[in-house]
Parts: structure tokens; sequence; C-alpha cells
């Protein structure tokens, strides 16, 4: 297992630009995994001096996503055309960037059938039909990029496909392309007081049933809102919330040691929140005497 997290440019701010002093600053945080730092397809010297810095220490660049920032965000299955060409284009090119870097995994949100917005729920997103369109995007993208590296993953989601390790397995057959596997966030799926309060049961079946094609795993924490009625469930930092890491880290044990367990980057939190998730995280591996690369 290898365990990532976001880096911080606050407190590493002079080492940022410099590939090498990054990838030992990941080292120095005892990580031996990485989100991919800003690369671009115009600057081929920078992509080889990043790749070659983390090689050299170890890192393992795990994914790069999509997503650049929430402002700027598109959607997958947009149901306005223009806009849909448009983000297909900036997947390719980040999907290109990935691939080039040798980053494991390239990271995509679902979308959704909300014509303005790029994740919200909508009637339509769990159906058949929105399943194949989210098909037809990913084999578009696929196709494009022809990729030599990097496999392209979707986000789960509690309200659009794939919203559980049924649908994810769905998805997997349906794109048919061997640049598609699987990303794991089980709390992105924790939609429900069942899932939330048996969470180990749903670890579990989600690496009996995609544990071949995983490529990279998130991991933070959930907790139930008790003033929230009829219900609110809420996303925290890894540690303080329900999540069994007895058994995520158990199960994740099983898979091939390079797989990625990044720390999801999350609004609120500081340099010193993602010190204490690996303290939590790494403190669970050692109690049940596990480690990581």
């Amino acid at each position: 297992m290898r365990l990532g997290a976001p880096f911080a440019a606050e407190v590493f701010a002079e080492e940022t630009d410099d590939p090498a002093a990054l990838a030992k600053g990941h080292r120095a945080k005892g990580y031996g995994a990485a989100f991919c730092p800003e690369i671009s397809l115009q600057d081929p010297g920078h992509i080889r001096a990043v790749e070659t810095a983390f090689a050299a220490e170890d890192v393992l660049i795990a994914e790069l996503h999509g997503l650049t920032s929430f402002e700027e965000a598109g959607n997958l299955i947009d149901p306005d055309s223009e806009k849909r060409a448009a983000w297909h284009e900036h997947l390719c090119e980040r999907f290109a960037q990935a691939d080039e870097v040798g980053a494991r995994c390239f990271l995509e949100m679902p979308g959704t059938c909300d014509p303005n917005s790029f994740y919200m729920p909508h009637p339509k997103n769990l159906t058949d039909e929105c399943r194949d369109m989210i098909v037809e995007r990913v084999r578009e993208v696929i196709d494009a990029v022809r990729p030599r590296r990097t496999k392209f993953a979707l986000e789960m989601m509690p309200f659009i496909h794939p919203s559980d390790p049924d649908s994810y397995v769905a998805l997997l057959k349906a794109v048919d392309r061997e640049s598609f596997g699987v990303h794991l966030d089980p709390v992105n799926i924790l939609n429900s007081p069942d899932r939330c309060f048996n969470n180990g049961k749903l670890i579990k079946e989600c690496f009996d049933k995609l544990g071949g094609a995983i490529l990279s795993c998130h991991v933070k924490d959930v907790t139930l809102l008790p003033a929230a009625f009829p219900l609110g469930i809420e996303q925290c930092r890894a540690g303080t919330g329900l999540v069994d890491y007895r058994t995520y880290l158990s199960e994740l044990n099983r898979l091939p040691p390079d797989t990625p367990l990044m720390t999801e980057p999350m609004p609120g939190l500081e340099e010193h929140d993602y010190d204490l998730a690996r303290d939590h995280i790494t403190g669970v591996a050692a109690e049940m005497g596990l480690s990581f690369l």
C-alpha cells in the first residue's frame, strides 16, 4: 500500500516549482504516493523532470483529476452540446498529461443530467439512459487520447452511476476498454444510516466485486449530523467519523503493493489536519501489522 495526501504549498512554497525538492518533500511527510503536480503538454522537459524526480524518491504519481477548480468545472454529460464538446477537449488534454507523466489514474466526475450543475442530483441520473450517455462520453475520451500507461476512472457518487459496486461493474462491462478502471471512494456512496453504520460490509463488497480493477483509492470519513432531520450526512477528516479503517486497510492490503490510498483534498482542512489523518491511518495500520511503502 502507498499513502498520499495533498502537498502543502504553504509549507514547502519554495520547493513546489522544483520537482526534485517536491518529491523529497513528499517522502519527508511520509508519503509514497502523490497527486500529480501541475504540468503542461507544452513543457515536455518539465514533465520528464517530474517523472524522473518522483521515480528517484519512489513516490508514485497516483492521480490527475479532470477537475481543476469548481469555478471552471465542466459536465461530462452536459445537455448543452457546445459545453459538452469543450469539456471533452479539456478532459482529453488532462488525460494526455496524466499519460505523459505516467500517472496511475486519470479521474473524472460522472457528471449530471442537471443543465445547471456538474454534480448535483437529477431524476434522470440513475436511469439506463444516463448510464449509456456516461459510457459513450468515457469511450470518446479514451478513444481520442489512446493512452499508453494511464487508465481512466470515474468518481463514485451517491446519485449517479457508479453509485455502488454493482453499477461500477456494469460500467466496466459497458465501456469495454482496457484503459478504463475503478477509482474507489467508499465515503462517496455512504448515503444512508445503514451504509454509514455498516460501512465495513459495503467496503468489503466493493473490494470483492471491483478489486482486480481498482487503480487508486480515496480516504476521508463521514458522520451523521444529529440535529438534521430527516437526515444529514457530512464528510470529515479521516479518523473523526464512522469509517471502518480496519476493514478498509485489510481489503486494500489484498491488492498489489503499489495501490495508492490518497487523503482527498477537502474544503476547510489545513496541513495539520492532513497530518492528523495520516497519523490516524498509519496508526491503525501499525496496530494491524500493516505498513505503507
